[in-house]
């Protein structure tokens, strides 16, 4: 399969060739230059293209076009007297459709009529400094190994540690999956992955379309007080408009599934985009005989419509449908009857619709989000996969989250002062009906519980930042409140104060000094406030928001334009972390798996600490190359039951991360990424796995979490690498590619248990199992029961195909 693959490749590359189309220079780039807090026009401003002698100057509308461009990648420069500069990186121009782009400049209230200020070309922000990168849409798309999923492209930046499995786990900076939180054009976006953990954020494959990306801005500390509900990271996508001069159509054939976009005008006011993908996982996983089936579709959709030059007003929409089966005739190895053995039946969706009105003064703008959201999550598992009566049932799990939200915030500067003001109101509806037997360190018990919940969320926040000396000083502290209806004991907002405070010094004009440090709050997921023994919240008396605080400082230095070099440390201290009362462990420790995490009695009683330092050097796209550098050395501990600590499941030392690139003539382009990341911890099974009693309830091994994570996996050591072909012509473009994830095989797994049955003579097992000691009482029976490593490390190649009209 793998010859055939690249065989295929080089024959569509062919082919295509062969038609002997040939692009001209009919490249074009338009858009409008614009204050950043009024928006208003911002006339006679330098709009230069980066390496070519290209450029123009604004009209009085602040509206400029440059024509005649060879199809490519562009950088732009901005510029305008008692105006920050600005940089505009990798803005991609074909000949079938002009690349349309606003671009808002940041007044200078110093010297006005002086200087014009040269800002740093790499995103920073005066409330954060630190801990902020910014990845543009042509990065996403072309990364070896990121299958155009930015769950996978953020693991080539520092503090970003990857699971075993290969998942879409973010583990930023130690902290656990549940950590994160997502917000697409100002809207709350609770997960964005396929098939996600409930109660974190993780999952095989991601949701959003990069299609509809312009940039995303993530945030490992420094988190702005406007958002709120996080611990260790923060991801703002920033989508782009619908086309505006006609209908535009883009094809893609990805890794994973199929695509399809749809853009343009509505009227001279309205633009939309809209796309739906749909997963063929499905049908080549049967044919190589494997035992699951995952099945995915997922939908995105944005409407703009500008009233006036200081009034729009904009939905956004993000769904998925997911289906996990089981291929029960794929049963005749013994890998295959474990993961048939394990596997559950899941089916899921979600779904975020959110409405956004902007308001633009002539000091500043005002926000209005009104959003909802909701995930229905349903799962079962029946032993040996019979279904024919219910005492083979092991779980069956149905669950839904509602969230209705309305947040306003108002930003405005008024001489050298920034300030953004603002509050949010949230209901919560949450239920759950669940059965589950499972094994604990008491012994078994059948959990068998229903459960209906509805609360409010509120909050309040604010912002206050300065620059001086023509920025070559910033600083910016922020507070934030959150309380919430669903305990006394988290009501009042006081108790929940989140202060934080940022600086930024310039050593010279290329080396800054950057610093913040912050005290951040979140709730626990509801699938814990929410469990109930009878008719009682038991976790309503005593649990608490989870609280971290961040100590974050360090230096960068920019050597030109496109390339800069950072060293930062962190230090994150955690409390009041849920402590899960049947295996004593910290909540922190699980959530890089399916299935739900939380869904059980809890305390508010584990602590943790998690500190390193970052090593970035980053050559951003300029002249046919680009390249990140990282290393990262980290430590995650955390407290479980006995009050000690202990390495958390993320603890992963030592991380490096080579991504390059190169573009050559004829629109060729090749792509590595190199990865080595030290092994993360896991937990060994307990002798009690193989008591009959125990097996038979559970279908699997049983952890022994008096010796959590006392085991380290191999180290992960991975190489991608992606060629990419592109043709413009005329009225459309063409992309193919060719993606080959793991060229080492590196396989990390852990051996796993199970029942150890006869085998005939082609070594396929048959049989009942096998009881070692038949004769003694049925509590302390044993099955015979052996290991079977789950590392799988298959090379992947994989042909992409983009067509775009």
């Amino acid at each position: 399969m793998t010859m055939g693959t690249y065989k295929l490749f080089w024959f569509l590359v062919f082919f295509v060739s062969y038609l002997g189309l040939l692009s001209g220079q009919n490249g074009i780039i338009k858009g409008t230059v614009q204050d950043a807090l009024n928006k208003d026009p911002i006339p006679f401003a330098t709009v230069q293209v980066e390496g070519t002698g290209r450029g123009e100057i604004t009209d009085e509308e602040g509206v400029f076009t440059i024509a005649g461009l060879e199809p490519g990648i562009y950088d732009l420069k901005v510029s305008f007297l008692g105006y920050k500069e600005k940089y505009i990186y990798q803005l991609k121009v074909t000949n079938s459709q002009p690349a349309n782009i606003e671009i808002y400049l940041d007044a200078n209230t110093e010297n006005l009529q002086e200087v014009v200020v040269q800002a740093s070309p790499f995103n920073k922000t005066e409330e954060s400094p630190v801990s902020l990168r910014t990845i543009g849409t042509e990065e996403i798309k072309r990364s070896p190994g990121g299958n155009r999923d930015i769950s996978r492209v953020i693991q080539s930046l520092p503090g970003v540690t990857s699971t075993v499995s290969f998942r879409n786990d973010l583990i930023i900076r130690g902290g656990a999956p549940n950590e994160n939180r997502f917000y697409l054009d100002d809207v709350e976006v609770p997960n964005i992955n396929h098939f996600a953990t409930q109660g974190a954020s993780g999952g095989p494959a991601g949701i959003i379309n990069v299609d509809f990306i312009r940039e995303v801005n993530f945030y490992s500390s420094a988190f702005p007080a406007n958002r709120g509900n996080m611990l260790s990271s923060l991801f703002e996508f920033k989508q782009k408009d619908g086309r505006s001069d006609r209908l535009g159509f883009t094809s893609t054939v990805g890794a994973s599934d199929l695509g399809v976009t749809l853009e343009g005008p509505i009227n001279k006011q309205t633009t939309f985009i809209a796309s739906a993908r749909r997963s063929y996982l499905q049908f080549l996983f049967k044919a190589l005989q494997l035992p699951f089936l995952p099945i995915y579709s997922d939908f995105q959709a944005k409407v703009k419509h500008k009233i006036n030059s200081k009034n729009e007003i904009y939905f956004v929409g993000l769904g998925a449908i997911d289906d996990f089966k089981l291929n029960l005739d794929a049963n005749e190895t013994e890998q295959q009857q474990f993961l048939l053995q394990v596997l559950p039946v899941q089916t899921q969706w979600n779904y975020t619709n959110g409405l956004v009105y902007k308001h633009f003064g002539k000091q500043g703008y005002s926000t209005w989000v009104l959003s909802r959201n909701m995930l229905d999550n349903r799962f079962e598992k029946y032993r040996n996969n019979d279904e024919s009566s219910v005492e083979n049932l092991i779980i069956r799990y149905h669950s839904q989250e509602i969230e209705n939200k309305l947040r306003f915030e108002h930003t405005l500067r008024t001489g050298d002062w920034k300030l953004n003001v603002g509050g949010g109101y949230e209901y919560v509806k949450y239920n759950n009906n669940t059965f589950n037997k499972i094994y604990t360190s008491s012994g078994p018990e059948d959990i068998n519980y229903q459960s209906d919940l509805g609360f409010s969320k509120y909050a309040l926040f604010s912002q206050i930042s300065r620059s001086w000396r023509n920025d070559r000083i910033t600083l910016s502290g922020g507070v934030r409140m959150d309380g919430n209806t669903y305990a006394p004991g988290m009501s009042n907002p006081f108790q929940q104060l989140s202060p934080r405070i940022a600086l930024s010094v310039g050593l010279s004009k290329s080396l800054f000094w950057n610093a913040n440090t912050g005290i951040y709050y979140q709730l626990p997921p509801y699938t814990l406030l929410g469990y109930r023994s009878g008719a009682e919240l038991v976790n309503r008396p005593s649990i608490k928001y989870i609280r971290n605080t961040h100590v974050v400082s360090g230096f960068e230095y920019n050597l030109n334009a496109h390339t800069k070099i950072t060293l930062e440390g962190f230090y994150k201290k955690y409390a009041n972390y849920p402590l899960l009362l049947r295996d004593q462990i910290s909540l922190a420790n699980i959530g890089g798996d399916f299935g739900i995490i939380g869904n059980e009695p809890a305390l508010p009683n584990s602590d943790g600490k998690s500190y390193g330092l970052e090593l970035l050097l980053q050559q951003r796209f300029y002249k046919g190359w680009y390249g990140i550098l990282a290393y990262t050395f980290g430590k995650s501990i955390f407290t479980n039951g006995d009050g000690n600590y202990a390495p958390s499941s993320w603890d992963s030392r030592h991380i490096i991360n080579l991504t390059g690139g190169k573009k050559f003539s004829r629109n060729w382009e090749v792509g590595l990424r190199w990865r080595f990341q030290s092994g993360i911890p896991y937990t060994p099974f307990s002798e009690a796995s193989s008591l009959v009693a125990n097996w038979d309830r559970n279908n699997s091994g049983i952890l022994d979490y008096t010796r959590i994570n006392t085991l380290r996996y191999d180290p992960i050591n991975t190489l991608d690498m992606r060629l990419d072909k592109q043709w413009y012509f005329a009225k459309w473009s063409l992309n193919l590619y060719l993606d080959v994830q793991n060229i080492f095989g590196n396989a990390v797994g852990r051996d796993q248990l199970l029942l150890d049955r006869p085998l005939d003579s082609d070594n396929l097992p048959v049989g009942p199992p096998v009881i070692v000691n038949p004769d003694a009482p049925y509590a302390e029976q044993r099955y015979l029961l052996k290991s079977i490593n789950d590392a799988t490390g298959q090379v992947l190649p994989t042909i992409g195909l983009i067509i775009g009209i």
